[in-house]
């Protein structure tokens, strides 16, 4: 039988604190909530000494979930603590991650002490946090740096003290994972009272091995993991929690489990990202856009024929309805067939080899063949054209702000008029008066390319139609008509059949 891993998040707490990221009470009762319905089993939801506003979150985040073990951070302080301990209030279940350096920097340079003084300030802060919440857990800043004896040292006195939790930061992200796993293996053989504790990783990502840290650590007896949505956190983040979970569901020989609800994490890695305003890496393991994308022929091939071929991942387990086969000049026949049938369009022999052709001189020209593509490439084998062109836009404020468009879908010319919260808002609900397509928008990102006020911006849209994902791009010196232009391009690829026209 496998252990119980518990999964502590950090995201409203170390998450928090990339610059501007920060969120309002009510936005992170959303977060909490989100991540209560994910399954987590720890949300260190602040640092109430820290500011008003964060006491006040730790109190409300309190009151609103129920399941969650909720936690607040102190330093080593007595006021701290009791600061700490006062948010807490209304928690079901509450805990206070209070601690100290423990690396010879932070003693000699950060804390100007000494090794017997840190030990008596941690094992101090234990006590009295006991006084008011029975579970405490005691971090040794800095672990990843410190001397081991000193380390094993004052981990057994905290939990002498009455620590549940002992949590070993690599803070700076400086261990390699056999060293880091190796930091564990010592606590476990080398404290005679670690049984009384669980041993916690928290590990940064300044060198890329965050997730390879936590996982050997996990590997030598950690039993808690501190983590984040999307690795977000301090300069190169924390640990990512979504890489972590899978990476324990796809490797069974890694002998624990968690209760992570793994269909909730894609829509919980979205929003995480649109509330912070911190949009995801396309490459991004597990959540990014491309984590289940395939351009290359080879790949595109294999996967459609078995998806085991080239995903370790059932795209369903993290919350992505599919994967993602991409046309580029990299693409084979399988891929194009593949998106030929999205179309309507069957070829086969000799038909399908020709447009092939067609398309890899096409595709070496361009870099993403899109929709409006492909229906040139077949226009002989079909009757009729859908494609949406956009002819003209326009807006207006005065008081209220309008948008006007005028789009040509086949040989036909269509034109809407709406009102909006803004000219972009505007724009594209009048696109949508006149193709009716029921998609939810669900990212949308404005890039500066060069520089000054005639910057030009790139766009990028993710909408999402009958629970698949359509993408659209573009760039324009009008933010609001590369908008437009973004929104038509994501329309162009929903097969026609999707979507009907006013």
């Amino acid at each position: 039988m496998s252990d119980k891993l518990w999964i502590f998040d950090t995201t409203l707490r170390d998450g928090e604190q990339v610059p501007g990221c920060q969120l309002n009470t009510q936005e992170k009762i959303i977060v909490a909530q989100a991540l209560e319905a994910l399954g987590v089993d720890i949300i260190e939801a602040g640092f109430p000494i820290s500011s008003p506003g964060d006491f006040n979150s730790v109190q409300e985040i309190s009151k609103a979930v129920s399941n969650p073990i909720i936690c607040a951070l102190s330093r080593a302080v007595e006021k701290d603590i009791e600061v700490a301990a006062a948010a807490l209030k209304y928690a079901k279940k509450g805990r206070i991650h209070t601690g100290i350096g423990v690396s010879p920097y932070h003693i000699q340079y950060k804390l100007r002490s000494t090794p017997e003084d840190i030990i008596r300030r941690g094992v101090a802060a234990v006590k009295f946090a006991k006084r008011f919440v029975d579970d405490v857990e005691f971090y040794a800043e800095d672990a990843g740096r410190s001397e081991p004896d000193f380390l094993c040292k004052i981990i057994e006195e905290v939990i002498k003290a009455g620590a549940t939790v002992v949590n070993i930061p690599d803070t700076t992200g400086y261990t390699l994972p056999e060293q880091y796993g190796a930091i564990i293996a010592s606590l476990k053989n080398n404290v005679p009272n670690i049984d009384k504790a669980i041993i916690a990783t928290h590990c940064h990502n300044d060198l890329g091995m965050a997730t390879a840290n936590t996982i050997a650590g996990v590997q030598n007896g950690a039993r808690q993991v501190e983590v984040t949505i999307n690795g977000i956190g301090e300069r190169a983040g924390n640990t990512s929690m979504e890489e972590v979970v899978m990476a324990i569901k796809c490797h069974k020989s890694i002998p624990v489990h968690t209760d992570i609800v793994t269909q909730r994490i894609y829509q919980t890695s979205r929003l995480v990202s649109k509330l912070m305003n911190m949009p995801v890496q396309p490459n991004k393991a597990i959540v990014g856009r491309n984590a289940f994308a395939h351009s290359s022929g080879i790949h595109q091939d294999g996967v459609l024929k078995h998806r085991e071929n080239y995903e370790i991942i059932d795209p369903k387990e993290v919350g992505v309805e599919e994967s993602s086969i991409v046309l580029t000049a990299r693409s084979g026949r399988a891929a194009l067939k593949h998106h030929l049938d999205a179309l309507g369009v069957e070829l086969e022999g000799e038909e399908l080899r020709e447009v092939y052709e067609a398309f890899l001189v096409l595709a070496d020209s361009k870099r993403d063949i899109g929709r409006k593509d492909l229906l040139e490439l077949v226009g002989k084998y079909m009757d009729e054209s859908n494609f949406i062109e956009l002819e003209n836009i326009s807006y207006s404020s005065n008081g209220s702000v309008n948008g006007y468009v005028k789009l040509k879908i086949g040989n036909d010319i269509h034109e809407a008029s709406s009102s909006g919260v803004g000219p972009v808002d505007a724009v594209l609900k009048a696109i949508e008066k006149i193709v009716k397509p029921q998609v939810d928008l669900e990212e949308f990102l404005i890039q500066a390319i060069t520089h000054g006020s005639d910057d030009v911006a790139k766009v990028h849209m993710r909408l999402i139609k009958s629970d698949k994902p359509y993408y659209g791009f573009a760039s324009n010196k009008d933010i609001v008509l590369a908008s437009a232009q973004a929104f038509v391009d994501a329309l162009n690829k929903i097969p026609v059949k999707e979507y009907v026209t006013a």
